[in-house]
């Protein structure tokens, strides 16, 4: 089941500091991109790991991917041992990331971001142009598609 509101919504919760990115992004700059998981660019001082952790608890966060009945604990000694983590959640999948191919960490991507209310929830979205570094960066034949929508978005939101 994804419900990309409660995994927000959880993130609100507990305040903390993220940014979103990926495509859920995408769409919240106004593309028609759909997206199967909620990616955010997370800061990682030792106080936002733990709020990271007491927001996502009430979701059972899972390694996605792991074997089934791997033994996962997600607290702050995990996250600050590691730097990027791919989730399933009872709301969906979440991509937490510490640093971003093309950007960089969670500052990296403040100078630009904007806020805008996502169900119900006010966020930072990444930058139109930080979400072209991200998927030059990454570049997949998917991400090359998505760059050429941005583009466009760009050009829209400037005119």
């Amino acid at each position: 089941m994804r419900d990309f509101g409660r995994i927000l919504r959880a993130l609100a919760a507990e305040s903390v500091e993220y940014v979103l990115i990926g495509g859920l992004a995408m769409v919240a700059q106004g593309s028609a991109h759909v997206t199967m998981d909620v990616d955010v660019c997370y800061d990682r001082k030792p106080e936002n790991l733990e709020r990271v952790c007491l927001a996502l608890a009430t979701l059972h966060p899972r390694l996605r991917g792991a074997p089934e009945g791997l033994p996962f604990c997600l607290d702050a000694r995990t996250l600050g041992a590691g730097l990027n983590f791919t989730l399933s959640t009872d709301a969906g999948d979440l991509d937490l990331l510490g640093e971003v191919a093309g950007v960089g960490a969670y500052q990296d991507f403040l100078h630009d971001a904007i806020e805008a209310d996502l169900y119900g929830t006010i966020v930072l979205i990444a930058s139109i142009d930080s979400l072209i570094l991200c998927k030059q960066a990454a570049d997949r034949p998917k991400d090359r598609n998505h760059i050429l929508e941005l583009l466009e978005l760009r050009k829209l939101a400037r005119s």
